[in-house]
């Protein structure tokens, strides 16, 4: 059974059931019906520990429920970017001369000729890949942010501009993926915007795994779903919780890396183990000057460097050819000090991939520094594919089908998560316990693990932490409230008297 026969069905039954629901008699409201959480009475350490797991499931997933669908949203508008922009795009993009490219320093003279400004330095050059493609020079200077670049597109055969672009981040990306990156990233709002993102992605894993344990204890108790003609919101939401599972975990963990707490923990902790992503050394003196091959755009100074010599570039890139550099998808980047050398690196992320790179020093046209992908450790290997897959670059078309549908189950599950709330809403019963009153019922060793491996998860993703207060504290409000309530008289909705 494919998954997207599997959405239909779900929307299909889902909107039968809230029909099947309007059309029957209201049930008696003589006692509210809490959210669907066994809380025991009992001492079963058990019950009381999935009683804990159920009721974080639930207030996790009314908190992160809406950060989790925008991002599936954007998530699935920027998998479809690569055609959008091909389409957008095309004149700066592709051409149709035929024939052998001209030298790369006669393109990037076209380049500098189209722009006729001062205040700009070349930065980096992307010779055609293929054939009917451009040539990109990318350009730093006045006006442009350290992670932006003003790029030139050259025909390679006739070395004619085809028209200019600003280019984002590390990885150059056009305007519309820049702006659609920017929604799933930070929500156009800065970089505290990234709370957002990384919200979502810590809770994630930890929501969907503990839908996973729910599903999996009822489904030992074989408890009945809702009577009806339709399965309802419950079980599919389940069955896709299930069947996603992987994919929520991956892009929980993948968008951890990518965050801003959390990614700098894991970036330490990977270091302490000797499992960084090599960096690429540019100094020809021999002093140590090391830097992230996937970084340099970002370290750039405007207006310190000295003028480019690019004339040198098409004997840097033959000498790199010679290394061993062999991928079509090439940035080529000037030396930025007369010490330093220039770099040439693979960006090629399909499969297989192709990130390789070379230091030549521009004096001698030898190699004075070279990494390899094949030499990364294991976890910087994983970790490059993990962002190209979550990215939908690194198998292609069938990596963007694969983002496109779990975006669509994502978006599904939340909904139908939001429906079961409503039909089962408010919060609490005033008979039912919450994570506190679970807690304490656990025994002296399940209240130390429990506080444990909270702590250690607050510290390890800081955003997780503070939320988790958060929760508690919404937690004991509800339950206090209706309290209250109960106390002073409220009865299905009528006071005493």
């Amino acid at each position: 059974m494919s998954i997207p026969f599997i959405l239909c069905c779900v929307w299909r039954d889902a909107a039968q059931y809230l029909r099947d629901k309007g059309r029957s008699a209201m049930p008696s409201v003589s006692r509210v019906e809490a959210p669907d959480i066994d809380t025991p009475r009992t001492a079963d350490s058990g019950r009381l520990i999935f009683a804990l797991i159920a009721r974080l499931h639930f207030l996790a997933g009314l908190l992160v429920g809406p950060f989790v669908l925008v991002a599936a949203l954007s998530g699935l508008f920027y998998a479809l970017t690569p055609q959008l922009e091909n389409w957008i795009y095309s004149e700066q993009l592709f051409t149709e001369s035929q024939g052998p490219a001209v030298p790369l320093k006669l393109q990037i003279e076209a380049a500098e000729n189209h722009l006729g400004e001062s205040g700009v330095r070349l930065a980096a050059v992307r010779p055609a890949p293929e054939p009917g493609d451009t040539t990109r020079v990318m350009f730093a200077g006045e006006g442009l942010k350290a992670f932006e670049h003003l790029a030139v597109f050259i025909d390679p055969v006739t070395a004619e501009p085809r028209g200019d672009l600003r280019v984002y981040g590390t990885t150059g990306v056009l305007p519309l993926r820049n702006w659609i990156g920017d929604m799933h990233r930070r929500l156009f709002l800065g970089e505290w915007g990234r709370v957002y993102s990384e919200l979502a992605a810590s809770w994630l894993w930890l929501v969907a795994l503990g839908g996973l344990t729910i599903w999996l204890v009822r489904k030992r108790q074989s408890r009945p779903v809702e009577a009806g003609p339709a399965p309802g919101p419950r079980r599919w939401h389940g069955l896709l919780g299930v069947i996603l599972l992987i994919a929520l975990l991956f892009f929980s963990a993948t968008g951890l890396t990518w965050s801003k707490w959390a990614g700098g923990n894991i970036g330490v902790a990977r270091a302490a183990f000797g499992m960084s992503t090599p960096g690429l050394s540019t100094r020809l003196a021999g002093e140590d000057s090391t830097a992230d091959i996937h970084a340099h755009h970002l370290q750039e100074t405007v207006g310190t460097e000295a003028a480019v010599d690019y004339s040198l570039i098409d004997a840097i890139l033959t000498s790199a050819r010679a290394a061993g550099i062999d991928a079509t998808k090439l940035e080529i980047t000037p030396a930025k000090a007369p010490d330093q050398a220039w770099s040439v690196v693979e960006i090629d992320r399909g499969w297989p991939t192709q990130v390789d790179a070379v230091a030549i020093d521009p004096h001698s046209m030898t190699v004075t520094d070279e990494i390899e992908f094949a030499n990364f450790p294991v976890a910087g290997k994983l970790t490059r594919w993990g962002i190209d897959a979550h990215m939908g670059t690194l198998f292609g078309l069938a990596n963007q089908i694969i983002l496109i549908v779990s975006a669509l189950g994502v978006v599904t599950m939340v909904a139908l998560g939001y429906i079961i709330w409503w039909r089962r809403r408010p919060l609490r019963d005033s008979g039912q316990g919450g994570v506190i009153q679970a807690w304490v019922r656990l025994s002296s060793r399940g209240k130390a693990g429990a506080v444990l491996v909270a702590v250690l998860l607050g510290l390890s993703l800081p955003v997780f932490g503070a939320s988790l207060l958060l929760l508690l504290v919404i937690d004991m409000a509800t339950g206090k409230l209706s309290s209250l309530k109960s106390r002073g008289g409220f009865v299905s909705g009528q006071t005493k008297g």
